[in-house]
């Protein structure tokens, strides 16, 4: 299997950077100067407003817009602010953690691994907590979507490419996606050996797992050199701000998403691919080599046939490889998937087949979520299977597909309407919405009203011209469909009132008016205008 990272930034307003699998598009990210990208920076935050009925703060935090602070993201530490003994408290949620582990070991259901030092399970009040005009220091974790202010935490978090320093933690620690025991006691073992700086605490990423001392030792000190940066800019500032920025799509996407099959990385700028070569050398020297610069003859996503591929992102339907398609339908609330045989034929039963397409399905649907960045609650509409082995098999697929998502993710079991339901995690507003805005003639509903309604809305309004009888004269300047409608189909109901009102009706057709345009303009006998209803 080839696997290559693709970096286009030749345009100084975008940043693209696309995850080619033999020559299948995997992964796309996509990064615009004009838009707000606050996620991972830290900051200095202010308290401006509390909201106990919600348990949460708005935070002041610089950037002219106030952040949502919920007290599931207050780090313990702050407790003490209300007369809490943060200690105390987690030795609490530590002994709660230990006697759920033994119920699901008694009981045979559920996880028997106990996780001490997470987050607390019992939290004191945010309004005994926090007061207005208190300092905070906070870290985005999730952007601002439409009229909701980014997410914000004070458990800061700083990642390198095999640990995260996460500064009120204490101590090292293995992500528990590193499931193999030998290596997690390795690890444990190499942390402990590099003596953490006391207060300090580390984890081991995912992309750490096998790594040497020497490797963690490199990146450890990579991550202190970060915090002694952010330490000392945290005491020269008083005022709400940034004190942290993260790092440029570039460097963010080889820190996170390079992994040890990833054949080579082409850049197509001179100036990023040297920033990312020293970028390599610093965490990941063994490597360097696999980085190259593009100074091919086309461009580079055009080499690779990615431009198309994009374009097919932003559709509505996606075909399936061997017949059928899914429609991806995004609103407010959640997306709706739905699974389509179209064209679909097979040889098997009817069962045989919708359990085939059916598999197709959520393999595509795994990595359209994933190129299209979508998050929230989604439903998967399948095509309806009787064998419950069958439906099984698919909720496996699906989640096995999804398995290589960065986001978080949880699936459901098929419910009795045969729907599948599923939440992805939202960190950004999704790719179409970076892209996109709403179409200024439809408003984002997608559709427009037919040549038929337009003309009942246009007799409506002439009904109402009749009724003032100061008006002689009645323009109307509609779309050229809609236009014709009416000279074709309402001839005989304009001329009816015309001769009822006493009065001229004019109506003027233009292509260039989108389809729900509709201008009125009345004239009394002098030519002054008249409002329609005065």
């Amino acid at each position: 299997m080839k696997r290559e990272m693709l970096i286009n930034v030749l345009q100084p307003e975008e940043s693209r950077i696309a995850v080619v699998e033999n020559n299948r598009l995997e992964e796309l990210y996509v990064e615009r100067k004009s838009v707000e990208n606050y996620s991972g920076n830290i900051y200095r935050g202010k308290i401006v407003n509390l909201e106990p009925s919600i348990q949460a703060a708005f935070v002041d935090f610089g950037v002219g817009r106030n952040g949502f602070l919920h007290i599931s993201d207050i780090e313990p530490q702050y407790f003490r602010q209300g007369g809490y003994d943060p200690e105390e408290i987690m030795r609490e949620s530590d002994e709660m953690a230990e006697a759920a582990a033994q119920r699901n070991r008694e009981s045979g259901r559920g996880s028997t691994r106990v996780f001490k030092g997470g987050r607390p399970r019992n939290k004191p009040p945010i309004q005994e907590i926090f007061k207005r005009g208190d300092e905070v220091l906070v870290q985005v974790i999730k952007e601002g979507i439409g009229n909701k202010g980014p997410t914000l935490s004070t458990y800061i978090s700083i990642p390198g490419r095999y640990l995260v320093l996460m500064p009120a933690l204490s101590r090292v620690g293995v992500s528990r996606k590193i499931e193999d025991e030998d290596d997690r006691k390795r690890l444990k073992k190499c942390l402990l050996s590099l003596s953490p700086p006391k207060g300090l605490g580390f984890i081991v990423r995912t992309a750490g797992a096998g790594r040497s001392e020497g490797e963690l030792q490199r990146d450890m000190d990579y991550l202190l050199r970060l915090w002694k940066a952010i330490v000392r800019r945290v005491e020269e500032t008083s005022e709400p701000g940034e004190i942290y920025e993260e790092s440029d799509l570039i460097i963010r996407t080889i820190r996170d998403i390079y992994s040890d099959d990833i054949d080579h990385i082409l850049i197509d700028q001179k100036e990023s691919y040297e920033k990312a070569r020293d970028f390599l050398k610093m965490v990941m020297p063994r490597v360097v080599d696999r980085l190259k610069y593009y100074d091919g003859p086309g461009p580079l996503f055009h080499k690779y046939n990615l431009e198309e591929e994009i374009v097919k992102i932003n559709q509505r339907q996606v075909a399936l490889p061997d017949g059928g398609s899914i429609v991806i339908d995004p609103t407010e609330a959640l997306v709706a998937i739905d699974v389509n045989s179209g064209n679909f034929r097979g040889n098997a039963s009817a069962e045989e087949n919708a359990f085939r397409l059916n598999i197709s399905a959520a393999k595509e649907i795994a990595r359209q979520l994933r190129l299209r960045d979508l998050g929230g609650v989604i439903v998967n509409d399948f095509i309806d299977m009787r064998k419950e082995s069958y439906r099984r098999k698919v909720e496996r697929v699906l989640r096995d597909a999804m398995a290589n998502d960065r986001a978080r993710t949880k699936i459901l079991r098929t419910s009795p309407f045969g729907l599948i339901e599923m939440t992805r995690q939202r960190i950004r507003p999704s790719l179409k919405r970076s892209i996109y805005k709403d179409c200024p003639c439809c408003e984002g509903r997608g559709l427009v009203k037919t040549p038929e309604s337009m003309s009942i809305e246009v007799v409506r309004m002439l009904a109402l011209a009749v009724k003032n009888k100061h008006i002689v004269r009645v323009t109307v300047r509609v779309n050229d469909e809609v236009s014709a409608f009416l000279n074709n189909k309402k001839r005989r109901t304009v001329s009816e009132m015309e001769e009822c009102g006493n009065m001229t009706v004019q109506i003027l057709g233009s292509e260039g008016l989108f389809p729900e345009h509709l201008e009125v303009d009345c004239r009394d006998e002098h030519g002054e205008r008249v409002e329609i209803d005065s």
